[in-house]
């Protein structure tokens, strides 16, 4: 069995949302084996939306789920990669189309954004032409390879239109080095109640040769 990482490493400098200095992940180092001390213990402080994470209804549904009402039966199962590295702006409907995506299915956007180290202020993302597609499939889950499903939407339609409906949204996934197809996918976000978002590390698992 083959593993593919496809989660984003979390660093001091990584790409952020829109490059703000409050999204930035901060470390402080309390204690280290330099300084004479026994052990060494590191301090974290980061958004839930840092890196590779998992949006629940909350974070756009006034009063929606928080991330514990997300089964992580429906986190680890069958996804699909599906190839739009030749979309140079939006996924809409007729993208979507023709492409093998059918009810309860958990697919994976492969774009141009993969083969980005910054953030894009341009990148590509969901319209609301694609999301009103994806909601009449009745698709289980979505994941996009960058830091936000959707970009400059006045009224929030592709966060409000999926989440609204129970399709799960995973952001921030690196996907550069997998080839689009079916695999098996574990997203495993942090054990954490009453919040929105949290981080996660998601893989891939194919048989291998």
């Amino acid at each position: 069995m083959k593993i593919i990482d496809i989660s984003m490493d979390v660093t001091p400098d990584m790409p952020v949302w829109k490059d703000k200095e409050t999204k930035r992940p901060r470390f402080q180092i309390l204690r280290d084996h330099a300084r004479g001390d026994a052990a060494r213990e590191t301090q974290i402080t980061m958004d839930m939306h840092t890196g590779t994470h998992i949006d629940a209804p909350l974070h756009f549904v006034d009063g929606g789920r928080t991330m514990e009402s997300i089964a992580l039966e429906s986190l680890v199962g069958p996804v699909k990669v599906l190839d739009l590295t030749a979309v140079k702006d939006s996924i809409g409907h007729d993208d979507l189309v023709d492409l093998d995506i059918q009810q309860g299915d958990f697919i994976l956007f492969k774009t141009r954004n993969s083969f980005r180290d910054d953030f894009d202020m341009e990148f590509v993302f969901l319209n609301a032409s694609g999301t009103e597609f994806l909601v009449e499939r009745g698709i289980l889950g979505v994941g996009t390879d960058s830091l936000g499903i959707e970009r400059s939407q006045e009224g929030h339609e592709t966060h409000k239109g999926l989440l609204g409906n129970g399709i799960i949204i995973i952001e921030g996934l690196r996907l550069a080095h997998v080839i689009p197809g079916p695999y098996q996918m574990v997203a495993a976000p942090l054990k954490i109640p009453n919040v929105e978002a949290a981080p996660a590390r998601v893989f891939l698992m194919a048989a291998e040769g």
